[in-house]
């Protein structure tokens, strides 16, 4: 069997639409049922017929409903009973309506065909739609009989689950960091820097030797206080008392010889000759 392949080429697509048999143009000429007729047939659209009650919903003549007079398959148009319009020379021909702009209000049921093709759809489509009521009742009525112990039982299980997974999640966490921290000391341990480092471990561990225990203890020259340089302060304080008297004898030797060197200075230094003051007597001369 050859498949059918899809044609997005416009030309192509009207030629099979125009040039299309006539169990296609049937399909073609569908249009939406009434929502109220869809509800009770369980079908959302179908092929206009001779016949079947419609109404307009688009276009000039919008909420006009008639009877169908005829179907043209050759032009894809219905006609109308009463839906007329008058020409130049005065007759009066049918307007032809696209079904897609049309709405099926009531259908003609004077075939058995059109009677079998109903009862099909629906025996297909009635299942999917019955499914969920069927399963809703019966929850309805497992719901009804123990609603409390289920409800408990259902938050018994959340709250175990809660509890369950933070638990989890922190072992497992932790086995992952153990893990981790292994392998980085191992992989430490095996480079050259670190081998290195344990080599000259023993030499490095040495202490010095401890000196022979005396009465003072040593004290840093860095670290010494005030404290600790008061007493030695205080023992060389008597050899600086001793040598304070030599400088008070001096001190005191000093006055005794200042006159002695002040009447010298006076005799090297000359008086200044005193002036010849005329007396009042030699005054003009004489």
């Amino acid at each position: 069997m050859q498949k059918t392949r899809p044609v997005k080429n416009p030309r192509k697509q009207r030629k099979r639409f125009f040039n299309a048999p006539a169990h296609l143009r049937h399909r073609f000429m569908s249009a939406p049922l009434s929502k109220e007729l869809a509800a009770s047939r369980g079908v959302r659209s179908l092929p206009v017929r001779k016949g079947d009650t419609v109404r307009i919903m688009r276009g000039d003549n919008k909420g006009f409903e008639g009877k169908v007079s005829r179907v043209a398959l050759n032009e894809y148009r219905i006609y109308m009973e009463g839906l007329t319009r008058e020409k130049v020379d005065g007759t009066n021909i049918f307007l032809p309506i696209h079904p897609s702009k049309v709405q099926i209000r009531t259908l003609n049921l004077d075939d058995k065909w059109r009677k079998d093709i109903l009862a099909r759809k629906k025996a297909i489509e009635k299942p999917e739609e019955e499914k969920p009521k069927a399963m809703t009742a019966k929850k309805a009525e497992e719901a009804a009989e123990k609603p409390e112990e289920k409800v408990k039982v259902v938050k018994e299980k959340k709250t175990k689950k809660k509890a369950e997974k933070p638990a989890k999640e922190a072992m497992l966490e932790a086995a992952k960091e153990e893990a981790l921290a292994e392998e980085v000391e191992e992989a430490l341990k095996e480079t050259p820097a670190a081998k290195k480092a344990q080599a000259q471990k023993p030499a490095a561990a040495k202490k010095p030797a401890k000196k022979p225990a005396t009465g003072k203890e040593e004290v840093p020259e860095e670290k010494v206080t005030e404290e600790q340089v008061a007493p030695a302060a205080i023992e060389n304080a008597p050899a600086k008392k001793a040598a304070k008297p030599k400088a008070a004898a001096e001190k005191t030797a000093e006055p005794d010889e200042a006159p002695a060197k002040k009447a010298a200075a006076k005799k090297a230094t000359a008086k200044p000759r005193a002036k010849h003051k005329a007396s009042e007597e030699t005054e003009g001369g004489e």
